[in-house]
């Protein structure tokens, strides 16, 4: 079992499944528009808002990601993998901002673990079929971080 990365360890670079490369790649640009507008809306279960910082730019960015919070625990499957830039930004800054079913959160602490270890720790988090989903996805990592007080 892989233990999770710790915070100041470069990870190992993870990038999306090719199903996911083939098929999600092409339709983000389109998508993520829509998508962003949707996400984070209360009642609005498939998709959170992840508002974060450039790295470089220091541009505030938002991106639509699953996420969902167990405890102070934020699980968010990451679909194209650990270089995506908004989890590099995410991590590079030591936090973001998530919107939530309606609620503005500020989450700290990011840190990446393999698949096995996000469902042991958050089993709760996602049904059945949405971890089944993650499986089918070729998504093997998530991004965890905490509520701040």
């Amino acid at each position: 079992m892989n233990t999770p990365q710790a915070e100041s360890a470069a990870p190992v670079q993870i990038g999306p499944s090719r199903f996911v490369r083939s098929v999600f790649g092409p339709l983000t640009g389109l998508l993520n528009p829509v998508i962003v507008r949707l996400a984070g809306r209360r009642h609005v279960r498939f998709a959170a808002q992840i508002h974060h910082t450039g790295r470089r730019s220091g541009r505030s960015y938002v991106t639509p990601a699953s996420a969902r919070l167990a405890g102070d625990t934020f699980f968010i499957p990451l679909t194209f993998g650990n270089s995506s830039d908004w989890s590099r930004n995410v991590r590079a800054a030591g936090g973001c901002t998530i919107r939530l079913n309606g609620i503005d959160y500020r989450a700290v602490r990011p840190r990446f673990v393999n698949r096995d270890q996000a469902m042991q720790a958050g089993r709760q988090a996602f049904n059945r079929v949405e971890r089944s989903t993650f499986r089918a996805l070729g998504i093997r990592q998530f991004l965890l971080l905490q509520r701040a007080g």
